[in-house]
């Protein structure tokens, strides 16, 4: 039984920052990435760690996607928040390559929410 449960959401003001956490159980994951979605809108890429590290355009520079293999979890550091970024957070898993596309992730978590106000 393969679990992943996102943690660290909440409500922040422009400017500030959040770390959000991602926990698997059951499976250990080849590639682990971050992808939010805002009302109305499409879930869109964050962030990816796997065999290589890739950031969206409009979080790279402000985002740091790291893992700790003791703990088969997986990080998402956010600084620098803007309205923007307000959405459902996800971390989702897959085996192989480091892809960007989320219909090829098999494993998603419940996400978390994240609101930045302005």
């Amino acid at each position: 039984q393969v679990q992943l449960v996102e943690s660290g959401g909440g409500l922040v003001q422009a400017g500030g920052s959040l770390r959000l956490s991602c926990a698997a159980s059951g499976r250990t994951f080849d590639t682990v990435g971050w992808f939010r979605q805002a009302p109305g809108k499409e879930r869109e890429f964050v962030a990816t760690i796997g065999f290589s590290t890739y950031y969206s355009d409009s979080v790279k520079g402000r985002f740091t996607i790291s893992r700790d293999n003791a703990k088969n979890t997986v990080y998402l550091q956010m600084n620098n928040l803007k309205p923007e970024d307000t959405a459902v957070y996800y971390c989702a898993a897959k085996f192989g390559r480091t892809i960007v596309i989320a219909s090829r992730y098999s494993d998603w978590g419940q996400g978390t929410q994240v609101t930045v106000s302005s």
